[in-house]
């Protein structure tokens, strides 16, 4: 299950983001956009960051994920269209040639805190 690792990365990326001078800020939430085509299972990708992020300063955080639908681009007439099954023919010209333009996306949109104190910040 190749989530374990991105579930990982992400907890590294989001621990580093934090200001030094937070010390104690614990990790609420993490904002995340991810493609349909970024072969990443949400339910598996939040299950492997619970367990990644157990008895660090992230436990217990949401993982709220964005899917985003795969968009493609006809090279030959430019049409843009949204497609949900792995059809890459275009719905106006019949042809195959095609650019993905969205659906490949892993980012880490935002992070939000929550400091010692109870008070909520957001560093990204």
């Amino acid at each position: 299950m190749h989530e374990m690792g991105i579930a990982m990365e992400i907890l590294r990326i989001v621990q580093d983001a934090i200001p030094a001078d937070m010390i104690g800020a614990r990790i609420r939430r993490i904002n995340l956009k991810v493609g349909r085509m970024s072969a990443v299972v949400p339910e598996s990708l939040r299950f492997c960051f619970t367990v990644a992020a157990d008895k660090t300063n992230a436990a217990g955080a949401e993982l709220a994920i964005e899917e985003i639908a795969v968009l493609l681009r006809c090279d030959d007439c430019t049409r843009e269209w949204t497609v949900d099954a792995p059809d890459f023919v275009c719905p106006t010209c019949g042809r195959g040639e095609v650019k993905m333009l969205a659906g490949r996306e892993l980012d880490i949109v935002s992070i939000e805190i929550a400091e010692e104190d109870g008070q909520d910040a957001h560093p990204e």
